[in-house]
């Protein structure tokens, strides 16, 4: 399933820590938010993607951005790799897979790895009305979202 602009953001509710529950529809009417699907935390690009935004972390602000990171990892190992990595916005696991399947970017097979369900490279802007704005889901994990477009499509939201 491949979702399109203008479509109503499939809703989730992820968790951030042990404790800590974020649910997309707690941005409607405050933020724009960009969802950030990556595979794996700890690998070569997903670190540089990752940290790519954690340095640039102003340009979102400054648009009324949130911003959120989801991998199928536990909540367990991206606590410590947005420790190691001094990431500065909060990352989400979709262990269960729900949310990766609802936005259509879940692998059925990685990299000829065997690993079932890790989550595509994606990216999402879900605009304040909770209306989807912008999506890219590369099948290539070594490629990157085009941060470019992302901050046009911001910028016209803003």
């Amino acid at each position: 399933m491949s979702l399109t602009i203008g479509q109503k953001a499939p809703l989730f509710n992820l968790y951030a820590s042990m404790n800590e529950q974020i649910n997309i529809q707690d941005f409607e009417g405050k933020k724009n938010v960009l969802l950030l699907f990556f595979p794996q935390s700890f690998t070569g690009v997903c670190t540089k993607e990752l940290c790519a935004v954690r340095d640039d972390i102003a340009k979102y602000q400054n648009s009324n951005t949130e911003v959120l990171g989801i991998s199928v990892d536990s909540v367990f190992t991206l606590a410590k790799f947005k420790e190691e990595q001094n990431l500065n916005f909060t990352l989400l696991s979709d262990f269960n897979k729900e949310a990766s399947t609802a936005y259509g970017c879940i692998y059925d097979s990685f990299t000829g790895m065997g690993m079932k369900g890790v989550s595509k490279r994606s990216a999402f802007i879900i605009d304040k009305e909770g209306n989807i704005q912008y999506a890219e889901v590369l099948d290539n994990a070594g490629e990157v979202p085009n941060f470019e477009a992302i901050q046009e499509t911001l910028a016209r939201l803003s």
